[in-house]
């Protein structure tokens, strides 16, 4: 492989066009285009009578007119400089990016999945709904559990489904009043004690032992009658299998509390263990980082929300029922102890799709070999890392991530922020970085089961160049990173707390010509 030039503004020569070969420079949008030009020939609407009472816009919408062409190479260009799944690894611990098979892509687009209206007659769609039926039953049967809501639509949408049916069921029983207290692990995803607080319940945290796991006497300690619910991560965010899990499951229970699993980690464990054989009353499941949907999906995501038999009774509308040969879906409590609705409509049918494909097509030991290709990839980047980057938790088996600190990196001028700056030159993303905040200066890799072992192999030998060269004493390598990206080095604190979210023309810029 030929040497590249560390600093390319510096080695090579400067261009006109500002453009790099392939790698082509574009501005703002409306740099490109004039305001009172237009790329369509409209003609003016003839006799129109305005039907918004008197809501229309009363001034120009100010945006620049282009021609196709230019915009289409506008939005190509854009593209060019984004980092995708489809182009690298994205070692991001904690968010499970990994490959989206296309054949989902393909089942996702067949008409009738793809072009339904959430108010069409259920005589319509009841494809849709033997679907969401389907997939149904395959989570249900995955997690060992009684009940699935199918409508929340994100991992932490999901979440506040969970705990507000905990907080249907403690209504029901009288107690409101008195059970006011959710545990939540020090190691626990942020959005745990942010939807406890949401809704209501304090915080009680409770504190990860040295070898990164939750103690039954910890939460033992920390419960009592006003405690409604725990709060769990497991695998957690440390990358470890919280092992006591079935003995905390035993406690809360005998409290009468009730055990929430954050299932953002389903994916290091389906097909291996059922959280309700463990004791779980509710979990919300990541389509987009277990069942390989992509995240966000251009739309609405999924979380849905399984429930065990407490639980079940209040699980939200609309949920699916059988009348006879056909399905429908029960939009009103009608009497039930449903805690209500989480949204109008369901919404995000591509998910479904795309998550029952990828449960059927891999079938249950495919699900198993993933979960285990998964684990094993973590297990290998630790072993083959964990002399050149220290650990916390280096001789301890992993689960699906690996977590790393910044204590190798001691008196060496180089930061953790510089270290992942400096992998954006090698033509990685990131891993996740300061993140879970109980592990100081912490690097959190999950590779997937989507790489193959070549791939993890130039991975690890590019981790492993960057290290020597911390150590090594090349602050410069690290400290201006990254050179070759489209941007260098931002003030992302500015960026965060002075945002620019409108486009101001430069003082001095000529307005255009009259028409």
């Amino acid at each position: 492989m030929n040497e590249q030039p560390r600093f390319q503004d510096k080695k090579l020569p400067r261009t006109f066009s500002g453009h790099h070969g392939l790698a082509h420079e574009t501005g703002l949008i409306f740099e490109h285009g004039r305001e009172d030009f237009t790329g369509v020939d409209i003609d003016p609407p003839q006799n129109f009578k305005p039907r918004l009472g008197g809501l229309e816009r009363q001034s120009p919408l100010g945006l620049p007119g282009l021609s196709e062409p230019e915009c289409l190479r506008h939005y190509v260009r854009l593209s060019k400089q984004n980092y995708a799944i489809d182009a690298g690894l994205y070692p991001l611990g904690s968010c499970t990016m990994k490959h989206n098979p296309r054949l989902n892509e393909k089942m996702a687009r067949l008409p009738g999945f793809s072009d339904i209206h959430p108010l069409q007659p259920f005589s319509t769609v009841q494809g849709a709904l033997q679907l969401m039926e389907a997939l149904s039953h395959w989570l249900i049967t995955l997690t060992g559990t009684e009940a699935v809501a199918l409508s929340p639509k994100a991992g932490a949408h999901g979440e506040m489904c969970g705990m507000m049916a905990i907080k249907a069921a403690i209504a029901a029983r009288g107690e409101a009043a008195t059970r006011k207290v959710v545990l939540a692990p020090e190691s626990a995803h942020g959005t745990n004690p942010a939807t406890a607080a949401a809704l209501g319940f304090s915080v009680r945290p409770i504190p990860a032992g040295a070898d990164g796991l939750v103690h039954p006497e910890a939460v033992a300690a920390a419960l009592g009658p006003d405690v409604a619910a725990i709060m769990l991560t497991n695998p957690n965010t440390c990358g470890l299998f919280e092992r006591n899990i079935v003995e905390i499951a035993r406690l809360v229970h005998e409290a009468g509390a009730y055990f929430y699993c954050d299932g953002a980690n389903f994916n290091a464990i389906v097909g291996k263990v059922r959280p309700g054989d463990l004791g779980v009353d509710a979990m919300h499941i990541n389509l987009h980082k277990t069942f390989s949907t992509p995240h966000g999906g251009g739309g609405p995501g999924a979380g849905p929300v399984v429930l065990s038999s407490r639980l079940a009774p209040f699980a939200p509308v609309p949920f699916l029922r059988r009348d006879g040969e056909k399905l429908v879906l029960v939009e009103e409590k009608e009497g039930s102890q449903s805690f209500g609705r989480m949204a109008a409509f369901h919404g995000q049918m591509g998910m479904f799709v795309r998550a029952l494909t990828y449960i059927l097509s891999h079938g249950g030991d495919g699900l198993a070999m993933a979960s285990e290709n998964a684990v094993l990839s973590a297990n290998y980047l630790r072993v083959c890392l964990k002399d050149v980057m220290s650990s916390p938790f280096a001789e301890k088996l992993c689960m699906h991530e690996v977590l790393f600190d910044d204590h190798w990196m001691k008196d060496s001028g180089v930061t953790v922020l510089d270290f992942a700056k400096a992998m954006i030159d090698e033509g990685i993303h990131p891993m996740t970085v300061y993140f879970p905040l109980v592990v100081h200066g912490a690097m959190l890799i999950e590779p997937t089961e989507s790489e193959s072992a070549a791939f993890l192999e130039m991975f690890v030998a590019t981790l492993r160049d960057l290290a020597f060269s911390v150590k090594g004493g090349d602050v410069e390598r690290f400290t201006g990173a990254p050179y070759y990206a489209p941007r260098t080095r931002l003030d992302e604190t500015g960026a965060a707390r002075k945002p620019v979210l409108t486009y101001k023309k430069p003082i001095g810029e000529r307005e255009p010509p009259a028409a």
